[in-house]
């Protein structure tokens, strides 16, 4: 017999972009006194929403008023602590001008 389940792990669907990624690289959000925040640790009580960690994804599940739906809220709900941790993160792991040749100061 054959397992197509997968080895990696769990699949969930970004609520932004609605590609189907790992769990492990989404980062999950749930909903606090009627705000969204992020739940790194993923630990946070009841419905909970994937996202990638990353601006795009963000803008677009607010455009599309995803977050409302996904928590079967009645109205919309505040993303600010989301954004704080996803600009966050992304400005932990890039640094301005890393990616261009030539950008470093010779030490000489």
């Amino acid at each position: 017999m054959v397992d197509h389940r997968s080895a990696t792990g769990p699949v969930r669907t970004c609520i932004g972009c609605r590609t189907r990624a790992e769990a492990g690289g989404l980062l999950r959000v749930a909903v606090v006194d009627g705000a969204v925040v992020p739940d790194p640790r993923r630990r946070l009580p009841g419905r909970g929403a994937w996202l990638h960690p990353v601006p795009e994804c963000l803008d677009r599940a607010e455009r599309r008023s995803a977050f409302p739906r996904a928590f079967r809220a009645g109205g919309p709900l505040d993303t600010a602590r989301v954004r704080v941790h996803i600009d966050t993160v992304n400005g932990a792991r890039e640094t301005p001008g890393s990616g261009i040749e030539g950008s470093k100061v010779d030490p000489s």
